[in-house]
Parts: C-alpha cells; sequence; structure tokens
C-alpha cells in the first residue's frame, strides 16, 4: 500500500469484509453498492432546484445549483459509474449537486437501462437519448443547447466519452466539454495497472471482468470504439476535456493513456490524485480529496467551455 494517501488507507482498512459481487447474484451486488453508497455520503450542496423527470419512459434527475441562472444555464449530461451494472442517479447525488453548486449549472442524470438485463449499446443509447432530449428541450430545461456538456466516472466516464466522439461526428448535438472521472477507456482490460492493482485496492481485475462479460453479449464487441474509445481512430475535434487519475486504480493506464491522446489531439486539463483510489470523487464523507478534485472539474468546467 505504499504510496496511498491517508484517506485511501484508512478507507481500505475500514471496509467491512463483504462478498465480492462477481461471487453473488445482480440483484445482491445492486443492493450491496445501494448501501454502501449511502454510507460514503457527505453533507450534500444546496441546490436551487431538484426534481425527476421522464423522457420517453427514461427517467432522469435534474439539479440546478443556487447561483445557476433560470435560463440559459450551462449544462451537464452526468453519467453514474458502476460497470455498467449496477447505480442509478441516487448513488452519485453528491457529484451532481457539487458540480451543478459549484458550476453555477444545471446537471441532468439519466437512470440508464443497466446489464445484464440490457447489454451493449443500451446504456449509451439512453445517453444519447437524453443529449438530444436537453438539446431540443433546452427552452424548458431553462439551458443553453450551445453549452452542452457531459461528464461520468468510471463506466460513465465511459459512455460520456463516446457520447463526446459521437457529438464531434455529428450524431448528437454539439458538446462545449466533457468531464471524465477515472474512466473506463479499453474493454481489452490488458494495461499494465490491472497487473499493478489487480487487488487489495478497492475495485479489482476480476470484478472489472465480470462487469466487461455482462455489458458485451461478444467479446469481440470490445474492439468497437463505442465499448472502448481508447481505439477510436481519431480524437480530432472532440469537446474539451477535463480528465481526473486516481494513482492506484486499475483504471489508470488505460484513463492516462486516453488523457494524453486528448491533450495531443484535442485539448484536455489532466489532473491525478496519486495516492487514491479508483471511485475516490464518490467517497466525500470519508476522502476530502473527493472535494479537491470535483473543484477542479467545477473550476476546468467554467474555462473549457468558454474554449
Amino acid at each position: 500500500m505504499t504510496g496511498l494517501d491517508p484517506s485511501a488507507r484508512d478507507l481500505l482498512a475500514s471496509a467491512a469484509p463483504g462478498r465480492p459481487f462477481e461471487d453473488g447474484t445482480v440483484a445482491e451486488a445492486r443492493a450491496a453498492y445501494a448501501a454502501s453508497w449511502q454510507a460514503a455520503l457527505g453533507p450534500l450542496a444546496p441546490v436551487a432546484e431538484s426534481r425527476t423527470l421522464w423522457h420517453d419512459g427514461l427517467r432522469l434527475r435534474l439539479w440546478r445549483g443556487v447561483t445557476a441562472p433560470a435560463t440559459g444555464a450551462r449544462a451537464l449530461l452526468y453519467l453514474h459509474g458502476g460497470g455498467w451494472v449496477i447505480g442509478s442517479p441516487e448513488s452519485h447525488e453528491d457529484i451532481c449537486r457539487t458540480l451543478a453548486h459549484s458550476a453555477g449549472a444545471v446537471v441532468i442524470s439519466p437512470d440508464y437501462r443497466l446489464a445484464p438485463e440490457h447489454h451493449f449499446p443500451s446504456a449509451l443509447e439512453d445517453g444519447a437519448a437524453a443529449l438530444r432530449w436537453m438539446a431540443d428541450q433546452a427552452g424548458r430545461l431553462g439551458i443553453d443547447p450551445a453549452r452542452l456538456a457531459v461528464g461520468g466516472d468510471s463506466a460513465g466516464g465511459n459512455l460520456a466519452a463516446v457520447l463526446a466522439l459521437m457529438a464531434r461526428d455529428g450524431a448528437l448535438p454539439p458538446l462545449a466539454a466533457q468531464l471524465l472521472f477515472y474512466p473506463n477507456t479499453d474493454a481489452g482490460q490488458t494495461h499494465a495497472s490491472y497487473r499493478r492493482f489487480a487487488s487489495g485496492h478497492g475495485l479489482t481485475a476480476r470484478t472489472m471482468r465480470w462487469f466487461r462479460d455482462l455489458y458485451l453479449t461478444d467479446p469481440s464487441q470490445a474492439d468497437d470504439w463505442r465499448v472502448s474509445p481508447l481505439r477510436a481512430p481519431s480524437l480530432q475535434g472532440v469537446a474539451p476535456a477535463f480528465v481526473a487519475l486516481a494513482g492506484h486504480d486499475i483504471l489508470h493506464d488505460e484513463g492516462a493513456a486516453y488523457a494524453s491522446r486528448l491533450r495531443g489531439e484535442s485539448r484536455a486539463e489532466v489532473q491525478t490524485w496519486p495516492g487514491q483510489l479508483h471511485g475516490f470523487v464518490s467517497q466525500g464523507a470519508r476522502i476530502p480529496e473527493a472535494a479537491e478534485a470535483l473543484a477542479a472539474a467545477a473550476a476546468a468546467w467554467l474555462t473549457l467551455d468558454q474554449a
């Protein structure tokens, strides 16, 4: 555990022993995750508005920051993490509220369909539908359709990165920015950080294999850039990005590789928390570095969408 921040070390030491997700049922994994994120929440940032919306059967949560204007606000579509299998807008409400509050913005999070009931590309299709809906309903939502951004963590960062590529290609409304927290960018799962942090650092390589295998219907889909955005032929013209990485994370190397390509082919601000674990931004009650990362993301967002 050399190099871990004290907060990360304490989190690992205090974690109650439990059955790995992959050793139980999907329903058990979802229940265990729901219990864990409720314990991890810090104080929720104040917002001017919090409501549930529906679009064509898709449930979405909306949070409007206290200083966000009533009309023409910048807006973020936030895709929650959870390996495409677990999680919900509620499990990431802390992140969404904080970004809305800090950026004076509107944040909308879709309750996208989860695997294995709904395989790839169901979650991606729901994210795309949500983004189109935000652009179409901008006036009713009080947001500026020229200042839309996408964001997400882990599997949600994967979805956000792919949506940004689709927007670049004209398949979705244009984007002003993307905010990616330790994104999953290569479903091949062969980067060296998978070996360095295969176990004992929170998210394990075994759990990630389970998530991936539930999400995909065929291993060959890992080659599709809509699953593995690191494999996209080009990132040129994609929306400018903020990328937050955790140093002790099996996804670190693929996230760093994607960030490097974003820097070279587009524009990106990249920050690494070298002593942190995968998922640390969701641990506001226990890890003070979570607030640092969210503040950095909000500040970057304000700059990126002016580019």
